[in-house]
C-alpha cells in the first residue's frame, strides 16, 4: 500500500459480494417468523374521510392487526412525524402542520397512506386491505406552483409554507436599476422521481424491552430518535441498524410514516414485522426532488462585471413538509448561491407552498444543483445578450481573492476558478468546436456546446466519530457514523486505515450502520462522508500510534520511537514492529486499552468542491432526438482519496444530471394523480443515452479539514444540468430559440423548433 494521502486506488472491496448476489440487504435479512405489512394508500389527492370501517379487514384470514391514525394513537404513538422550520422573512418560522402517520381524518395526496394491515403474508394482507370501507368528501385539488387556493392546511393559509428572504434586498434592488446592464431569466427545475435501485422497505423486531428497526436509510441515529420519541421509549431501548442499501441519493435520509407504523406493529404484536415497498408504491410516495421555478435577474457594469444577482423563487413542498423539506431551497440553496462568481450584492426569495402532491426533499445536491443551475442558466444567457464569450465572461467575474466571504455567511477558503475554466476550455477543445458543428451542419444535424462553472458546499454534520480496533488476528475493525449506500465506503475507509497503519485491506473490517454498536454518528448525506470519518478515522490512528508509542518506550526502554505508516523503529536500536506485532505485544502485557481507540472530531469549517463542465449535443431538427456526444469535467476535488471511487460518482452524478435535464419528469394531473407512477411512463436513462465521460482535475487544498480533500460525491449532478441545458440552447438558437427548459425531451426540442420556425415565417 501506499502511505496515506497519495491517493493511489485500490480494487473495490464489495464489488464481488454485491455482484454475486452476497449482498445483505433489508428484505434478505428479515426474520423467517416475520408478519408482513401492507398499507392501504389513498387513490384521491384531497378529501375528508367520512368513514373507515377497518372490521371486515380484521375478520379476514391470516390477519393479525389492522389499524389506522385512531388506533395508533391508542397504542401511545405520537402520530405527529418531525419538520425542520426555516426563519421566515418576518422573523417567525415557517408552517408546522401535522403530518399523521396514517391520515387523520383528511387525506392530502395520492398515496398516502390510510391504514396498515398486518398479516401471515403479503398476499393475505393485500386481500384484507380490500376490505375495508372508505368513504370520502372529495377536496379541491392543488397542483398549481403558485400561492392560494383552497387552504390545504389551516396552519398555512393560502397554502403558504414559508416566506424567506436573505440579503439585503433595497440595495440589491438599486444596485440592478444602477447596472449599465440587466438580464433577467425564468428557470424551470422539474419534478423528479428518485427512483433508488432497492426501494424503500424495513422490518421492525420488539422482545417485550427494546425494539430493533432494521431499515435501509442513509444512518441510524435520525430514525433512533425519531423512533424513541414517537413510541415514547428511552432512546436506550431503541436499536437501528443499516444493511447493504441500494442507493438512498438524499431521499432515504429521513424518517417516513411507515417505519414507525412498523415498529408500532411490532410492539403490538410482539412478533418482528416487515415491510418493503414495490416499485409503484415507490414512485408514488418516496420524497420527490427539486420542483420550484426560479426567477433570476443579474446586473453588469459597462466592462461586463457583475453588480447585482437577485433571485425569486417559488418551491413545491408537497402536502406535507417532510424532515428537511423546508431548508433545501432556502437555507442549502443559499450556500452556494452566487456560485464561483465574485458578487458583492446578492439576494434570494424562497415562498414555499403546498400542493396535493408527494411531499419533496432531498435529492441528490439537496439546493446546490439548483443553485448552479439557475446561475449558469443566467450567465450563459447574459453571454448571449452582451455578445460575449461565455468562457470570457465567466473567468472576467469569478471569485480570484481567497478567503471569499459568501451572503450566506460562510467563507470560500481556497479555489482557482480561472484556471479551472482555462484547463476545462483546452481539454474540451473548444477552439475545434466551430469545425465540428459544421461537420454536424453538414449531415443536417445542430450542434450546441455547454459550458457551467459550479461550486458545491459540503454539508451535514461536521462532527463525526471513528473507532478503531486491533483484532488478534493481526487485522483491524474500524467503526464509522457514516452509511455506504454504494459509494464504496468499505473500499475507501479500509485503504485510508491500511495506509494510515500499515495493515493489509483484507484485514480491515468496516462496521458501520448499527446505533448499538456505535453511539453516535452524522450519517450519509451533502457530500460529507469522507472528509468527516477520514478526518475522525486519522485522529483515532494518532492516538492509538501514540498510546503504542509510549508504550513501547516504557517496555522496552528506548527513546524516540517513531511509526513510520508500516512500521515501529527507534534511533541505533534494531526495533521494527508492524502495528499488528506492536498490538500483540501489548496485548501479552495486558495493555488492551491501548488497542481500542475512539476519537470524535468537529470541522471548524466546510470545504468548496468546484469545477466546470463542458458539454456537446447534437439535436436532429427534424424529429428533436437528442444525442450528448462530448462531456468534458474539470474538477477541484482538492487531494484525491481513492481516483477511482471518485470518477465513479462524477460518473452517476453526471447520468443523474442527465436524467434530470433530459429525460425525467414527474406529472401529475388536475385531481392530484400521479401520470408517471411506473417505468412505462417515468424515464430514467441509460447507459447508451451517455458518453464516455472526460475527467480531469485542476486541485487547491484546502485547510479546512487536516486531509486537504473537498468531497465529490454529488459534484457531477451539481455541474451538469446547467452545462447540458446551455448546450441544448446554443444548438437550438441557430435556428431563432430563444428560451428552453427542462427536460430537453426530442418532443419539446421539436415543438420549439417548431414555433421558431412559424414566426421566422
Amino acid at each position: 500500500m501506499t502511505k496515506f494521502g497519495k491517493g493511489q486506488g485500490v480494487g473495490r472491496l464489495e464489488d464481488v459480494r454485491l455482484l454475486t448476489g452476497k449482498g445483505r440487504y433489508v428484505d434478505d435479512i428479515a426474520p423467517p417468523t416475520a408478519l408482513y405489512g401492507y398499507f392501504l394508500r389513498s387513490q384521491i389527492a384531497h378529501a375528508t374521510i367520512t368513514q373507515l370501517n377497518l372490521q371486515a379487514a380484521r375478520a379476514a384470514k391470516g390477519v393479525h392487526l389492522v389499524v389506522g391514525a385512531d388506533d395508533l394513537e391508542a397504542m401511545d404513538v405520537v402520530l405527529g412525524m418531525s419538520s425542520t422550520q426555516v426563519r421566515a422573512r418576518s422573523g417567525g418560522k415557517g408552517a408546522a402542520p401535522e403530518r399523521p402517520v396514517l391520515a387523520r381524518g383528511v387525506v392530502r395526496h395520492a398515496g398516502e397512506a390510510i391504514a396498515l394491515v398486518v398479516a401471515d403474508s403479503l398476499a393475505l394482507a393485500v386481500e384484507a386491505a380490500d376490505l375495508i370501507q372508505v368513504d370520502f368528501e372529495e377536496r379541491e385539488v392543488i397542483t398549481a406552483l403558485v400561492p392560494g387556493g383552497a387552504d390545504i392546511h389551516r396552519e398555512a393559509p393560502g397554502n403558504l409554507a414559508f416566506d424567506y428572504s436573505l440579503g439585503d434586498e433595497a440595495g440589491v434592488a438599486a444596485a440592478l436599476e444602477a447596472s449599465a446592464h440587466r438580464v433577467a431569466l425564468d428557470v424551470v427545475h422539474n419534478r423528479i422521481i428518485v427512483a433508488s435501485m432497492e426501494p424503500r422497505g424495513c422490518f421492525a423486531e420488539w422482545d417485550g424491552a427494546r425494539l430493533h428497526l432494521a431499515v435501509n436509510g442513509q444512518g441510524v441515529w435520525v430514525q433512533k430518535t425519531e423512533l424513541a420519541r414517537q413510541l415514547k421509549l428511552d432512546p436506550a431501548s431503541v436499536r437501528v441498524t443499516n444493511p447493504d442499501v441500494g442507493g438512498g441519493f438524499g431521499m432515504k435520509g429521513m424518517t417516513y410514516p411507515e417505519y414507525i407504523a412498523i415498529a408500532a406493529a411490532s410492539r403490538a404484536l410482539a412478533r418482528p414485522v416487515r415491510w418493503m415497498s414495490d416499485r409503484s408504491e415507490a414512485m408514488l410516495t418516496d420524497n420527490a426532488g427539486r420542483d420550484l421555478i426560479a426567477h433570476a435577474e443579474m446586473g453588469f457594469d459597462a466592462d461586463h462585471k457583475i453588480t447585482a444577482f437577485r433571485v425569486n423563487i417559488v418551491s413545491n413542498l408537497g402536502a406535507y413538509n417532510s424532515q428537511f423539506a423546508q431548508m433545501i431551497q432556502t437555507e442549502l440553496y443559499s450556500k452556494v448561491l452566487t456560485g464561483v462568481y465574485d458578487i458583492k450584492m446578492a439576494q434570494m426569495g424562497v415562498l414555499g407552498v403546498y400542493t396535493n402532491t408527494t411531499p419533496v426533499d432531498a435529492y441528490r445536491g439537496a439546493g446546490r444543483p439548483e443553485a448552479n443551475l439557475t446561475i449558469e442558466r443566467v450567465m450563459d444567457h447574459a453571454a448571449r445578450v452582451l455578445g460575449v464569450d461565455g468562457f470570457d465572461l465567466r473567468i472576467r467575474n469569478v471569485i480570484k481573492a481567497f478567503p471569499y466571504p459568501l451572503i450566506s455567511g460562510a467563507e470560500v477558503d481556497c479555489g482557482d476558478f480561472a484556471n479551472v475554466l482555462a484547463v476545462a476550455r483546452t481539454r474540451a477543445d473548444v477552439a475545434g468546436f466551430a469545425a465540428r458543428r459544421e461537420a454536424s451542419a453538414a449531415r443536417g444535424l445542430l450542434r450546441g456546446l455547454g459550458i457551467a462553472s459550479y461550486l458545491e458546499a459540503i454539508l451535514g454534520s461536521p462532527v463525526e466519530t471513528a473507532r478503531v480496533v486491533l483484532d488478534a488476528d493481526g487485522g483491524a475493525t474500524l467503526y464509522v457514523g457514516t452509511q455506504s449506500n454504494g459509494q464504496g465506503h468499505e473500499t475507501v475507509y479500509a485503504q485510508m486505515l491500511s495506509e494510515q497503519t500499515g495493515i493489509d485491506v483484507a484485514l480491515i473490517r468496516i462496521v458501520q450502520g448499527d446505533s448499538d454498536a456505535i453511539p453516535s454518528g452524522g450519517g450519509t448525506g451533502g457530500s460529507r462522508s469522507v472528509t468527516v470519518q477520514g478526518t475522525a478515522t486519522k485522529a483515532a490512528v494518532g492516538t492509538l500510534v501514540a498510546g503504542l508509542t509510549e508504550f513501547l518506550e516504557t517496555d522496552v526502554g528506548v527513546k524516540d520511537v517513531r511509526f513510520d505508516g508500516a512500521v515501529f523503529s527507534a534511533p541505533n536500536s534494531n526495533m521494527s514492529l508492524t502495528m499488528a506485532e506492536a498490538a500483540e505485544w501489548a496485548r501479552e502485557k495486558d495493555r488492551a486499552d491501548l488497542l481500542d481507540i475512539s476519537e470524535t472530531i468537529k470541522l471548524q469549517a466546510g470545504s468548496y468542491p468546484n469545477g466546470c463542465h463542458v458539454v456537446e449535443v447534437e439535436i436532429d431538427p427534424e424529429t428533436g432526438a437528442m444525442v450528448m456526444d462530448r462531456y468534458t469535467v474539470v474538477d477541484d476535488f482538492g487531494n484525491l482519496i481513492s481516483p477511482e471511487l471518485v470518477a465513479g460518482q462524477v460518473h452517476g452524478g453526471i447520468a443523474q444530471g442527465f436524467g434530470q435535464a433530459v429525460t425525467e419528469l414527474a406529472v401529475y394531473d388536475a385531481q392530484g394523480q400521479l401520470l408517471t407512477g411506473s417505468f412505462m411512463d417515468y424515464a430514467l436513462p441509460r447507459a447508451s443515452d451517455l458518453p464516455f465521460f472526460e475527467i480531469h482535475h485542476a486541485p487547491t487544498i484546502t485547510k479546512t479539514n487536516p486531509l486537504g480533500m473537498k468531497g465529490c460525491g454529488e459534484a457531477g449532478t451539481v455541474g451538469s444540468c446547467g452545462a447540458i441545458g446551455n448546450a441544448v440552447l446554443d444548438a437550438l438558437s441557430a435556428r431563432g430559440v430563444k428560451a428552453v427548459d427542462m427536460p430537453f425531451t426530442p418532443a419539446r426540442l421539436w415543438h420549439w423548433l417548431e414555433e421558431a420556425r412559424a414566426v421566422a415565417v
